[in-house]
């Protein structure tokens, strides 16, 4: 059961996660282009898998209870780091490229451009973050 759980995680968080880390790193330079219907797109698509994104985490919970390290600093570190990027998606990349869509041009996209430019760098740093602690997992027995 736990290398089911955890393909099924890794699978989730590939498949969910990398799609909305593209499409939100690409939506600002493509907003900026009005008329061509790639930023709707690529805003649908970081919508649509948000939604499926809540399966990463529940399934990375069901393996971490299946291993028994649900205490464990690494796993709690990740589970803070991927609520934090989750929130910073639903709060604030979101919420920027709707703002973002209906701008009006100038200088407001190039704002609004540069600050969804940061958010996506940071979301996708928490990420690489969460990635790596479950790589290495400090602490752990299982390797060097």
């Amino acid at each position: 059961m736990t290398k089911v759980l955890l393909s099924l995680h890794v699978l989730a968080a590939i498949l969910v996660i990398g799609p909305i880390a593209v499409a939100a790193s690409l939506f600002p330079r493509y907003a900026r282009q009005a008329g061509d219907g790639v930023a709707t797109f690529l805003h649908r698509i970081c919508r649509g898998y948000t939604a499926a994104g809540i399966a990463v985490p529940i399934l990375g919970l069901a393996t971490g209870a299946v291993l028994g390290v649900l205490t464990d600093p690494w796993l709690i570190a990740s589970l803070i780091l991927t609520t934090i990027a989750a929130a910073v998606l639903a709060a604030a990349i979101l919420p920027g490229q709707r703002r973002m869509l209906t701008a009006g041009g100038g200088e407001e996209t190039a704002s609004l451009a540069a600050r969804l430019g940061m958010l996506t760098g940071a979301f996708n740093l928490l990420w690489a973050i969460v990635v790596v602690l479950m790589i290495v997992r400090p602490g752990s027995t299982t390797g060097t």
